[in-house]
């Protein structure tokens, strides 16, 4: 008589782990050698994988799990990262095209955004060459309290970033366009200081909703190790923008002086209007998440969550998790994740960085003019774009090719920074020693260091500026986290532009070579903090790995012999049993009754609940200590 053959597959694994791969077998026979640990761990997870399947009878279990393979539609996965990996169902090319229309629907937009509110925000310099101190008759002070006042409310509400996670994106965003949009416009009707200074302030408010939270969100679409160059085609809109404002401004002020308005209304009216009709876009466009792009087909959009979930740390707090197949993006902030960020030194001192680069940030417009100005005798609207754009222009290609190379290398983000704060801090150093000594070194040598110096200073703090938010976003463990370090980087980060537009007092013209040294100490010292961050993520770090290498070997010594065969565990990294402890292995006794070979299930049970309330108390350790399973990027 022939063996009868097993009918579902929970009994055709016990029969194919009998027949030649019984573990507790092959550790006493003479002649084995005992399993590896790794071995172990994977032949449970593939033991468990079975015994999570649907039963099927009087199938062929490879032809079954084949075709289940092709819709990921025949299993059911516990958060195993392991198995998770062995059960990936979709190709390299498929995750290639899913992040191509990302990169060209999702991130592009959302710099044609950037573009349009960093134009909305600047264009009242062009306003005041254009007429607008004459026109509304404003007295000594009064301009530069008209940008002082849309920095207060732009600083005092970046903890809006937040609401990113609270409204749905597309919602939210598109009303912080359409807000911005039309306080840019309204300007247009200002008749007195006071009513311009309020809609200077309401366009803080509706910018500050919007900008500062951008990468942020992006981060609900793209691993760790992909969002430094998304970030940086984001923020290189402002380059960008800078670069064609002048000529923009010029135009729209040249075709409008024999017009119905003054100038400068019609320059606030003509730049602002765009921005609302680019709102009703934005609803339609802009997606919640991933699985809720419009522009990716079913199968697409089924990638687009699948790849994140790599580095998603489920918790008990968080509902866009692995587990949640919905494809909305859940309304949550946890409050226990909110008030350890906030504990937390990391988002302080990398806001420190971004404050000591914000301050070089906002120092080049006030002195670029004075430089552009001595290289021409008589100069012009014209002149002076010709010769500012370049150093924007190269800023711009230098942001995507230090962002670009520093997703490309593994933990090289501080690296970047130190590399690219040391750049502009040389530069700046160089323009403010050129005025220093310009009578040794003549008006050529002089014009020419300094012209150059801003090539270098522009590339430098525009690329710091990139790769520090993105850093911040790297090194939180939640999207609660992610979203409040990156309220704490706005508001203290900020704060530098009301330093650095205030180093270049006229009297220090035309050199100011006090406000160059300054900038080029700030630049330095965002090296240096940059520098020992990457040094302290480093320890934490191999802290880290001694933990984890402890407790593998604490598995190792419990997981032999016949109790591996007794405990149905799927030996996945501690933390993926945050979803209410089950997975794998949560169904706790139900593995470990059956045992191996059906005669052991009390000592089975027992052993089970053991080595389980052993690995439970050892994930509750490692939760107390802060998640210490969390990879720093240096």
């Amino acid at each position: 008589m022939t063996d009868a053959q097993p009918n579902s597959i929970h009994e055709q694994s016990d029969h194919h782990l009998a027949s030649g791969s019984d573990l507790r077998t092959a550790s006493s026979s003479p002649g084995h050698a005992t399993p590896s640990y790794s071995g172990i761990r994977d032949s449970i997870e593939l033991q468990t994988l079975l015994r999570k399947a649907p039963t099927t009878q009087g199938g062929d279990f490879s032809s079954k799990a084949s075709s289940d393979a092709g819709n990921d539609a025949g299993y059911q996965t516990g958060p195993l990262s392991r198995v998770a990996s062995l059960s990936k169902s979709y190709t390299v090319n498929e995750e290639k095209a899913v992040i191509r229309k990302f990169d060209r629907r999702l991130v592009l937009f959302m710099a044609l955004l950037y573009l349009l509110s960093f134009l909305d925000r600047s264009n009242i310099g062009n306003a005041r060459i254009a007429g607008l101190e004459t026109s509304l008759s404003l007295r000594p002070g009064q301009y530069a309290w008209l940008l002082t006042a849309f920095y207060i409310t732009y600083i005092c509400f970046e903890w809006m970033t937040l609401l990113y996670r609270i409204i749905p994106p597309h919602i939210y965003i598109s009303l912080c366009v359409l807000s911005w949009g039309l306080v840019a416009s309204l300007q247009s009707i200002s008749t007195s200081f006071s009513s311009l200074v309020i809609f200077r302030a309401l366009l803080g408010v509706a910018e500050a909703a919007f900008g500062p939270g951008v990468p942020f969100y992006l981060s609900f679409f793209y691993r760790r190790s992909e969002l430094a160059y998304r970030v940086g085609l984001f923020i290189s809109a402002a380059p960008l923008a800078t670069s064609c404002a002048s000529t923009l401004a010029w135009l729209i002020v040249k075709l409008s002086q024999h017009g119905p308005f003054e100038p400068w209304r019609a320059l606030f009216l003509i730049e602002g209007f765009p921005s609302i009709i680019v709102a009703i876009f934005a609803w339609h466009i802009i997606p919640d998440s991933p699985t809720t792009a419009k522009y990716l087909t079913t199968r697409e959009r089924k990638v687009a969550k699948l790849r994140l979930q790599s580095e998603e740390k489920p918790t008990s707090s968080s509902k866009y998790s692995a587990t949640n197949t919905n494809s909305t993006q859940t309304n949550h902030l946890s409050l226990p994740e909110l008030l350890a960020t906030l504990r937390s030194p990391i988002p302080y001192l990398t806001s420190l960085m971004f404050f000591s680069a914000n301050i070089s940030f906002s120092s080049l417009p006030v002195f670029l003019p004075t430089i552009l100005t001595s290289l021409s005798s008589h100069p012009s609207p014209l002149t002076s774009q010709l010769l500012s754009a370049p150093p924007y222009l190269l800023s711009f290609l230098f942001v995507l090719l230090v962002s670009h190379l520093s997703d490309t290398i593994p933990h090289s983000r501080g690296f970047f920074i130190i590399t690219v704060s040391l750049l502009s801090s040389l530069s700046y150093l160089a323009i403010g020693l050129a005025g220093r000594y310009h009578a040794l070194l003549g008006p050529t040598a002089t014009l020419l260091i300094r012209y150059g110096g801003v090539f270098g200073a522009a590339m430098g703090f525009f690329s710091a500026i990139t790769l520090i938010i993105t850093w911040t976003l790297n090194n939180q463990q939640s999207d609660t986290g992610k979203g409040t370090g990156l309220a704490i980087l706005n508001v203290v980060g900020q704060c530098g532009p009301l330093v650095g537009t205030r180093l270049y007092p006229e009297s220090d013209g035309p050199f100011f070579v006090r406000g160059m040294l300054v900038c080029a100490g700030f630049m330095a010292a965002t090296a240096g903090l940059a520098g020992g961050l990457r040094w302290w993520f480093g320890v934490l770090n191999r802290r880290r790995r001694e933990r984890e290498g402890e407790g593998e070997g604490e598995m190792e010594n419990a997981y032999t012999g016949e109790d591996v065969e007794m405990v149905g565990l799927g030996g996945g990294d501690e933390e993926d049993e945050a979803d209410g402890g089950e997975g794998a292995d949560g169904e706790e006794g139900a593995d470990g009754e059956e045992g191996a070979d059906g005669e052991e299930g009390a000592d089975g049970e027992e052993t089970s609940r053991h080595l389980m309330g052993k690995r439970r108390r050892r994930k509750k350790g490692k939760e107390s200590r802060g998640g210490q399973s969390f990879v720093y990027m240096l």
